[in-house]
């Protein structure tokens, strides 16, 4: 293999152009810019094929939670491989690593969940979540519960299933999705709403929503709802108070399992070790990933609350569901060590304490930028709504085009920021510190500053 250095960013970038098949891309666009080729990390920093540092305001993608070049996991990996690289857990076998995770894990989460089942990733953690949701309605002998409940521009994956539960219409719009039995309802996302209610009633109706459909559908037919604690990928909606509270008791009332995906807000990310504890809501079932391993290796996994494997396990027979790579012994292990690195260095308690509420001040210093309709952020999350008119909030047009424009900007300007139509977001490193922070919210009003040049 090529290092980094015995090709010029042409030549990779050619090669790229050649073979790659990039993740969400427009593959004419890149062609015409060429991919930005990273060649190294330290910290939360990044560092490109010509040299220049960008801080990376976005921990990869939500998942480097303890900064890059962490040398305990390298070894974790290494040491892991050296003694048992791989092997499965089907056919009634196991090993220490996955034995040794699947406790740990479960004594980080809340009272109620004593089980997990491991994937890859996110995906097929929702997708897992789909699976087992029904399979235990079925068990409970009500297998016509099976309809999920999720949001309109929520994201809870790209597979098949995950990216019908999720509710991103371009995404709905390629292969006849979502598959049936999945309905959607509205996002509490007040900035984007325009009507007349104040936040506290906005939150209580958006969760009135869910009641709403419940009885469209029929109460008899609905397994679950799905939500993030907080919207990520969907431009970090944070829902008002009055939002989550409502949610759980319209899910206790009607007997629908609660799934709280917390791919993106577990692990530390909203200063608790899962976004459920910050908002004080009960679910049935947690997907897992991106933090758990910091992103080194990939893996995923459902918390299972005792609700849902009691029934599984003592009534059922052959849950028909898993993969190859459920339980890798070097996947586990390297987020055995992570855990570990976050505990600590008391990275939970950091981000709730300290840089949590840091970068809430700092963060709300960008509001008097003429192009900044909000900011908003909790724990090390944030978002900022760019507008054309603060007043009205009216948008810039054609939708996307200005939050295009900021994130390039922003990338060539050293700070990864990344867009959600008009929408500027940031989710960096738990390892962050203060001054860390104020670099990375000079960063952002520079970037603002190039932008308002172009559009103002």
């Amino acid at each position: 293999m090529a290092t980094a250095t015995e090709r010029t960013t042409a030549q990779w970038q050619a090669l790229d152009s050649a073979h790659y098949l990039h993740p969400f891309t427009d593959y004419g666009d890149l062609s015409r810019k060429g991919s930005r080729i990273i060649t190294r990390a330290e910290g939360i920093y990044l560092w490109d094929s010509d040299g220049h540092r960008i801080l990376d305001g976005m921990a990869g993608l939500w998942c480097v939670n303890v900064g890059y070049g962490r040398e305990e996991l390298v070894e974790a990996a290494r040491r892991q491989m050296s003694e048992l690289p791989y092997y499965n857990s089907f056919f009634q076998c196991t090993h220490p690593p996955a034995i040794e995770l699947a406790e740990v894990l479960t004594q980080l989460s809340p009272a109620s969940f004593n089980h997990v089942f491991f994937t890859g990733s996110g995906s097929e953690s929702n997708d897992t979540v789909l699976r087992l949701a029904r399979y235990y309605w079925q068990l409970r002998g009500q297998p016509q519960k099976r309809v999920f409940i999720s949001r309109h521009n929520a994201y809870h994956g790209s597979t098949v299933a995950a990216a019908s539960l999720g509710g991103m219409k371009p995404m709905h719009g390629q292969g006849c999705l979502p598959i049936p039995g999945i309905e959607h309802i509205e996002q509490p996302y007040y900035f984007g709403y325009q009507g007349d209610l104040g936040k506290t009633e906005f939150g209580v109706e958006c969760a009135l929503a869910l009641e709403r459909k419940i009885l469209e559908v029929g109460v008899d037919r609905v397994a679950a709802f799905i939500a993030e604690p907080i919207q990520g990928a969907g431009g970090v909606i944070i829902p008002p108070d009055t939002y989550w509270p409502e949610v759980q008791r319209i899910c206790d009332q009607y007997d629908i399992l609660l799934v709280a995906d917390e791919v993106i807000c577990g692990f530390g990310r909203l200063g608790h070790w899962f976004g459920s504890e910050h908002y004080a809501i009960r679910p049935d079932l947690m997907p897992i990933a991106k933090g758990m391993t910091s992103g080194y290796l990939p893996m995923g996994g459902v918390l299972v609350g005792d609700r849902v494997a009691d029934v599984v396990i003592n009534d059922g027979k052959e849950f028909f569901h898993g993969f190859t790579y459920s339980g890798h012994p070097a996947c586990c292990a390297v987020a055995l060590a992570n855990i570990e690195l976050i505990k600590r260095d008391a990275l939970v308690e950091r981000v709730r304490e300290k840089s949590g509420p840091y970068l809430a001040r700092q963060w709300a210093t960008l509001a008097d930028h003429p192009l900044v309709g909000e900011t908003r952020s909790c724990g090390l999350v944030g978002a900022l709504e760019l507008v054309r008119d603060k007043a009205t909030r009216a948008r810039f047009e054609p939708a996307g085009r200005i939050g295009t424009l900021c994130r390039d900007t922003a990338v060539n300007n050293g700070l990864v920021m990344r867009a959600v139509g008009d929408t500027m977001i940031i989710s960096p490193p738990l390892i962050i510190d203060t001054s860390q922070i104020d670099e990375l919210v000079a960063l952002a009003r520079r970037s603002l500053d190039i932008t308002a040049e172009h559009v103002l």
